[in-house]
């Protein structure tokens, strides 16, 4: 016990050490905030730690130069009233503000070294933030705003991604709620799905309804929605397209295999005798038996229903706006309807373990057509929700 409270001392010791290295190369590559959330986690875990000093010199040392720096880059954009100016000037001042409300709850911090007191010196920056909010909230808007008049899908994106930041800006700004609103709607690529069966076969219209309910794909998302039915008041930026060009059924098949079985079993047990004819008993005193077999045989035969169906086509996706087919993918599907049963002439004893679980199976009435139709839609489905995930719209 003695000694793994020496190792778990001098681990912890390490740990110190290596954290207070790490916060100086943290330092002197100029990764001040870093070397800051490092000190106060250190700090606050443990006051008393040997290290602490050190780690409050170097949270000093940290604060200074971060404050410092912000500072310098705040006075070089002041007179700057570029978007991007007014982005940076904003979050420098909260920066500024936020740095000082993760030092705060630890202060006072008193070297024990040299005796004195920490400085953080700390400043109100209630008014620069506010009005650093203001004009970087009324830039986002104008860029935003700027990004609509374009009315192009990909600008009102571009405007839904900055009024998003300006909502978190400034929460309630202005119209902000319905222009975001506006930007998601226009910015959302409506899908418009159509089904063409260009096969001589009649595809069930349960099948037909499953292939175009595109919510049990899950498919949309913030950007793209999926119609079957076109709405009205839609602009349909592109347009997908099923085509079966090809559903093949073949024929009711009924194909039958007969197999001959033999088996040897057991038939009862004689005694052993000595050459006297008389039983010999074992080191027990039991008469010692002889295993007695004979082979029974039967015949059985597997008989196979099997029907299947092909279905063949392509998806197809289209720029309804310019009019023209912009991607092709093929789409092919069989499904394969088969029973085996198996009926047998003899003895039972002689079939095999497969014979015996194919007994239990029996002739069953062929599905139609239809029904093929239908049994290959779940495939259909997988291939289609395969080949819409892989490729994009856009």
């Amino acid at each position: 016990m003695k000694q793994l409270t020496i190792i778990l001392t001098c681990f912890l010791a390490l740990s110190a050490c290596n954290s207070v290295k790490r916060n100086q190369k943290m330092l002197l590559n100029g990764n001040y905030d870093q070397a800051i959330r490092l000190a106060v986690k250190k700090i606050a875990n443990d006051r008393n730690s040997k290290q602490v000093n050190e780690h409050i010199v170097l949270l000093e040392e940290a604060y200074a130069k971060a404050v410092s720096d912000d500072n310098r880059r705040i006075t070089k954009l002041q007179n700057d009233n570029s978007p991007q100016a007014l982005r940076e000037l904003y979050y420098l001042y909260f920066g500024l503000e936020s740095r000082q409300n993760t030092i705060r709850p630890l202060l006072p911090l008193q070297n024990v070294v040299t005796g004195f007191e920490a400085s953080f010196p700390m400043a109100n920056y209630t008014q620069q933030i506010n009005r650093a909010r203001n004009n970087f909230a009324q830039s986002l808007y104008d860029e935003a705003q700027d990004l609509m008049a374009q009315n192009a899908t990909l600008a009102y994106r571009d405007a839904h991604e900055v009024l998003s930041e300006l909502n978190d800006v400034q929460a309630n700004y202005r119209d902000v709620a319905q222009l975001l609103d506006d930007a998601h709607f226009y910015g959302t690529d409506f899908v418009l799905v159509t089904l063409n069966n260009r096969s001589n076969v009649i595809i069930p219209r349960r099948l037909e309804n499953e292939l175009l309910d595109f919510n049990t794909y899950k498919l949309d998302d913030f950007w793209t929605v999926y119609h079957s039915e076109q709405q009205r008041d839609i602009q349909y930026n592109f347009g997908i397209v099923l085509n079966f060009r090809e559903i093949a059924i073949s024929p009711e098949r009924v194909t039958e295999k007969e197999y001959r079985r033999k088996e040897k079993i057991k038939d009862g047990f004689k005694y052993k005798l000595d050459r006297n004819g008389n039983k010999i008993k074992d080191e027990n005193g039991n008469y010692v038996t002889i295993d007695l077999f004979k082979e029974v045989t039967a015949r059985v035969t597997h008989t196979v229903q099997s029907k299947s169906v092909l279905v063949g086509g392509d998806v197809i996706y289209r720029d309804l706006q310019g009019g023209r087919n912009i991607d092709k993918h093929p789409l092919a599907s069989e499904f394969i309807f088969e029973n085996v049963f198996a009926k047998f002439r003899g003895d039972e004893r002689a079939l095999t373990i497969e014979d015996k679980a194919l007994l239990k199976n029996d002739f069953v009435p062929f599905p139609n057509n239809a029904q093929m139709v239908l049994d290959a839609g779940d495939d259909i489905k997988e291939h289609l929700r395969d080949i819409l995930k892989k490729n994009d719209l856009r």
